[in-house]
């Protein structure tokens, strides 16, 4: 026969796995679900650009890249371009002109080149 410790220590891990298994699958935020539908829907349409195409567009935000590299992310579309060789001195809400260089693996987003600031 197991003793009160031992299935109180048992109640314990299972309420944690649970709360952990109910936030991973079912307990995202609002923000996170909605991220998601954009994610799985841009899964499911063709980018409004192609490689080569030269754009004009609007400078979202910035990011750090995993490479180290200062990205600035913008939105073609709702489409989403991280653009490289940005000037420093570029802001959001600048327009720049852009060159798409390439997509990611399921054309959700694509990368960029900065060609000048409009």
């Amino acid at each position: 026969m197991l003793g009160p410790a031992v299935l109180g220590g048992s109640a314990i891990v299972a309420l944690v796995i649970g709360s952990w298994l109910f936030k991973r699958f079912r307990g995202r935020s609002a923000d996170e679900r909605r991220s998601w539908e954009r994610h799985t829907d841009a899964q499911e349409r063709d980018p409004p650009v192609d490689i080569g195409d030269v754009e004009e567009t609007a400078i979202r935000e910035f990011s750090d890249h995993h490479s180290g590299e200062r990205r600035a992310v913008c939105k073609i579309e709702g489409f989403v371009v991280f653009v490289e060789d940005v000037p420093d001195d570029c802001d959001p809400t600048d327009v720049i002109r852009i060159k798409i260089l390439s997509f990611n693996r399921g054309h959700t987003s694509a990368t960029a080149t900065h060609l000048e600031t409009v």
